[in-house]
């Protein structure tokens, strides 16, 4: 008993509408991973290949299958790059314009099939009951090959994509004039005199970090800043002041960053020398 289901093209765009409108509107993360593997994984893939062959036998279904991963492995980075340079990639572009070739491609692909003969049109045929596999046993085994090459390869992309590796982990931390600038530091003050710097701290250590501010005069705290509590890629920029309590020539002002509520410094301390009269 054969079931002919046509060629799939339709099913497959109305699936992409309905991961086009669940990527946008739904926030869950998880979700979109699952909607969007074979979104990007296949059925750009399906749509060229059905678009090139469009007659029915000289390819199994497996090897369809496995021409279409391969396919859209290809052809995916090359929308990406043509993305890189003119409209950008964010997710809207790249959503967009991989729904867009998916499209076009099952045009071409419909327009062709329809100045075939029927019998010579492709179309997929379902042989429920069907015991074993037809072909010999070199066929099978390449069969056998195709799946557990196609599964592995998306278990290990599917991996790579919920779970993937994290960067160099690190905090930026500099320091600036009043006028956040690098220059204007104070160089001269008046024992009692405040002085202002303006401290940034970048947090790139992909987690929230709570950091604490330190400023010290010749090895002694003066003042204290904190907690800053940033998230991954998050930006502070603030005063911190210092106060001078003795005069005298090359007083060394530290900042120093501490992180997490640890008792030594993070990071190198950031210096300036400031002289001090009475």
């Amino acid at each position: 008993m054969r079931i002919r289901a046509g060629n799939g093209l339709l099913l497959l765009n109305l699936f992409v509408i309905v991961l086009v409108v669940a990527i946008i509107f739904l926030p869950s993360n998880v979700l979109r991973i699952i909607l969007g593997l074979p979104f990007v994984l296949f059925f750009p893939g399906y749509a060229l290949i059905a678009a090139l062959f469009t007659r029915k036998g000289g390819m199994s279904g497996i090897e369809r299958v496995a021409l279409s991963l391969g396919m859209s492995i290809a052809v995916v980075p090359l929308i990406g790059l043509i993305l890189n340079y003119t409209l950008g990639i964010t997710l809207e572009s790249v959503l967009y314009s991989i729904a867009s070739f998916i499209l076009i491609m099952s045009i071409i692909a419909w327009v062709r099939i329809k100045r075939l003969p029927e019998q010579e049109r492709f179309g997929i045929e379902l042989h429920p009951g069907t015991p074993g596999w037809s072909g010999g046993t070199w066929d099978k085994t390449l069969s056998i090959i195709l799946i557990v090459s196609i599964l592995g390869a998306l278990g290990i992309m599917g991996y790579v994509m919920v779970r993937p590796k994290v960067g160099e982990t690190f905090t930026e931390f500099y320091i600036l004039g009043v006028e956040g600038k690098t220059a204007d530091y104070p160089e001269e003050l008046v024992m009692g005199e405040e002085g202002e710097m303006t401290i940034g701290i970048i947090n790139r250590e992909h987690r929230t970090v709570s950091y604490q501010l330190e400023a010290r005069i010749n090895g002694m705290k003066n003042s204290e800043v904190g907690p800053i509590i940033l998230k991954h890629e998050e930006r502070w920029e603030g005063k911190a002041s210092f106060v001078p309590k003795v005069s005298g020539d090359n007083q060394k002002v530290e900042f120093l960053l501490y992180k997490d509520g640890e008792v030594e410094p993070y990071l190198e301390p950031l210096r300036l020398w400031v002289d001090v009269r009475e």
